[in-house]
């Protein structure tokens, strides 16, 4: 059990990396150190696939919520290629979260995510 939960928090933790780049230099090499090439991410406002659009949807919400990052709020849930886990997007200046969601995500052979299916579970009214 051990040798899978490690897998999956190391595939999150590449994952939340990607998600906290800022810099266009170190979000591509962080998307293409997480995902597949021909990865996918799906969420309630996105359904893209490959580096370069997920790249594009990360940096929209670093757009929308600028000075925010994506934070673990829990442990990680995983087993064979999938995991699921919680985050929340939280404010540096004052520590708000006004966004927290739910993913599920699925890892090839060497534990980079060819999919993520993403919930929202707390977004800001008129968002």
């Amino acid at each position: 059990m051990s040798a899978h939960t490690d897998r999956h928090d190391r595939a999150v933790a590449r994952y939340l990396e990607a998600w906290n780049a800022r810099e266009p230099e170190a979000l591509t090499k962080a998307v293409a150190a997480a995902f597949t090439p021909d990865g996918t991410y799906t969420d309630p406002l996105a359904d893209v696939r490959g580096h370069e659009h997920i790249a594009a949807v990360i940096s929209a919400a670093h757009e929308q919520f600028p000075g925010f990052a994506f934070r673990l709020t829990g442990a990680v849930d995983g087993h064979h290629d999938t995991a699921r886990f919680s985050w929340e997007l939280v404010s540096e200046a004052d520590g708000a979260a006004p966004v927290a969601g739910f993913d599920v995500i699925a890892l090839d052979g060497e534990g980079r995510i060819r999919t993520v299916l993403g919930f929202l579970d707390r977004v800001p009214a008129g968002a």
